[in-house]
Parts: C-alpha cells; structure tokens; sequence
C-alpha cells in the first residue's frame, strides 16, 4: 500500500553547482553522490501538494499545501543497478502534522514555517510564487514560464534533476531509510525570468550561506503529476567513502 500519494504541481527547481564536499556530512550509508556532467548540484525546490492522502485518507485541513526544499542527489548500486535517488537537508511546510509525520517516521528535517503561494496565468505567459516567512521576513522565489509545455530531452540536466526516484534519509553512520517515488515522466515549461530573495544562511546554516551570492546554473519549471511514496525500508550499511 502507497504511505502516501498526492499530486506534486508547478514545481519550481532553482539548481546549483557545488563543491561536493559540503554534502558529505549528509550523505546517508550505502550512498554516494550522484554527479551529472562532472557537477554536483543541490537543488531549492517550490512546489505544490495537492490531493494528498496519507495510508489512503484525506487528512482535514491537509490535503493541500506548498512545500519549499533544498536537496541533493545521490546513488546507491543494488541487485546489478544503480538506484538514483534524492536526500533532503531541509522541508518545509505550512503543517505541523506534516512536519510531525515525516519526522518521526521517517526522520526526515521537516520544519513548519507560514507560506502562501501564487499563480498568474497570462496569455502568453505564466508567474510562479512561492513564500515562506522565516522570523519577520518572507522568503521568495519566482518564476516566470511560457504556457507550451515541453518533453525533457533524456539525458539533459533537467532530465538528470527531475529523474530521480527514490528517497534516503540518513539515520546514522550505518544506517539510512529508503523509499521509492514512482511517477511518470514530467514535462516542463521553459523559464523566461526568475527571482530568487531568501537569507540562506538563517534558514539552511553557514555551510549554505555562499549560495546567497550564488547564481543557480539553472532554473526549471515542471508541471508535475500524481506521485505515490511507497515500500519504506530500513537500510544498515557502512558509508560509501
């Protein structure tokens, strides 16, 4: 039975360039960084739940809501493939709930922060909001898209960043969790503009304050689809050094 499935919409994917070595102390056992055209990349990430249902029920009050991340991308080699998959150094959302569920079940690095979100559709054009207030100040990034959707070329960045189907959470040293995302294949819409004001030091630490000054090497709009999060496991392995 699916843990969860829900509908992700409109996800906005701002995608850096980094020295993998901020990563390792992330990195979940039996992992290892997974690297596209000789770059590391850690992605911020806005988007939308909609529809969501956990173990099968709707829960009141959160079915829908936004979420903002940054993550990271990794590997793990298992019966003769590798599986490529996705760790979370932070999630936040507008509900507690949410927050409490992931943490303690999964010991994921939720954090419960007021957002709001906005979508302005043009005609020749669509904008994307996503905020979250961190203290007294609201955090923003924006995006400005055609409204033509496009297939991602297999093989491209953004097929490298949006083809990413499992999850890891590390638990400690020798052990992680691991969850599959099946989705289909997303389609984008191409980026004209973004907008990017957030205090990456307060909300992510010193270890990501560069990226304050830091241009993304690229910026992605996905429209998404129905997602389903599925057959948890529990993984004891040594770190992949």
């Amino acid at each position: 039975m699916n843990f969860l499935k829900a509908e992700w919409k409109n996800l906005a994917l701002f995608n850096y360039e980094v020295d993998a070595e901020i990563l390792e102390k992330y990195l979940p056992a039996g992992t290892e960084i997974d690297i596209w055209d000789n770059k590391c990349y850690v992605s911020l990430v806005g988007f939308m739940f909609k529809n969501t249902k956990v173990l099968g029920i709707k829960v009141p009050f959160h079915v829908d809501f936004e979420e903002v991340n940054l993550r990271f991308y990794v590997k793990r080699f298992e019966n003769d493939e590798w599986k490529r998959g996705v760790v979370f150094i932070k999630e936040i959302v507008p509900k507690k709930a949410i927050t409490f569920i992931a943490n303690t079940w999964y010991q994921e690095h939720y954090e419960t922060q007021k957002m709001r979100h906005e979508i302005i559709e043009n005609k020749n054009t669509n904008i994307f909001i996503y905020q979250w207030k961190n203290d007294k100040k609201w955090n923003t990034i924006q995006l400005e898209t055609t409204n033509v959707l496009k297939e991602i070329e297999v093989d491209s960045e953004a097929d490298f960043i949006t083809e990413h189907y499992f999850g890891y959470t590390k638990i400690d040293e020798e052990t992680a969790f691991e969850y599959e995302v099946q989705h289909p294949r997303w389609e984008q819409l191409e980026v004209l503009n973004h907008k990017i004001d957030i205090d990456f030091k307060k909300i992510y630490g010193e270890g990501f304050e560069f990226l304050q000054n830091t241009n993304p090497t690229s910026v992605i709009l996905v429209k998404g689809s129905v997602i389903s999060v599925r057959n948890k496991r529990k993984l004891k392995l040594k770190p992949i050094l």
